[in-house]
């Protein structure tokens, strides 16, 4: 059902823009909404339809201790503080969610990460991030983290410090933290999972 008249572009950034609707209520009437969005003018999700992601988050679990994590502190500036979470970015055009995982995992960590291909591929399918502003979905992909943490390939704009941390650690950040929705229930995830088989949620 469509519940808009019009679309109108009100800005011009290269990672982000806001559009303006002219949306009716169930009964009709006329209310302006905003959102944003990642994509170019012709190709928002509300014209096209499709769910295609536009990021990715990376839940690295550390291969030679799967009882370890690698998470991200990045200062984000709409919040004016550090905020934890996991390693993401956004999906270069002709990328894999895989390849760009790969990609930033290196930029933001300097580590490598194995991807993990098991378990049901429902959970790897792209979900959206805040629909009440904006059409942006993201891909989780899951692996096995390895090599030196390193600043080595971050970019300047960032501010970031990677670290490794137990589920002692985790459990502390989630109760007394700042953190990202989605490293929290990832977290969650972790905080419940067994040595021997890191993954097995996902095959549920």
């Amino acid at each position: 059902m469509k519940k808009y008249t019009n679309i109108y572009k009100l800005s011009d950034n290269k990672f982000l823009n806001l559009f303006k609707l002219d949306a009716l209520t169930d009964s009709g009437r006329p209310f302006d909404y905003f959102f944003v969005s990642r994509r170019k003018a012709e190709e928002i999700k509300l014209l096209t339809g499709d769910s295609a992601a536009e990021g990715v988050v990376i839940y690295p679990i550390l291969k030679e201790d799967p009882e370890k994590i690698v998470l991200i502190r990045q200062y984000r500036y709409p919040l004016g503080d550090y905020l934890y979470e996991l390693p993401a970015g956004l999906i270069d055009a002709g990328e894999t969610p895989d390849r760009a995982a790969i990609r930033e995992m290196n930029e933001e960590t300097g580590r490598a990460v194995e991807v993990y291909t098991g378990g049901a591929a429902a959970y790897r399918r792209s979900f959206f991030m805040g629909a009440g502003f904006t059409d942006e979905s993201c891909n989780a992909v899951f692996g096995y983290a390895s090599g030196i943490i390193n600043r080595k390939e971050m970019e300047d704009t960032e501010s970031i410090q990677a670290m490794i941390v137990d589920k002692c650690e985790a459990k502390r950040i989630l109760k007394e933290e700042k953190v990202s929705i989605r490293a929290a229930y990832l977290l969650i995830n972790f905080l419940h999972a067994e040595q021997s088989a890191p993954f097995a949620f996902l095959d549920e």
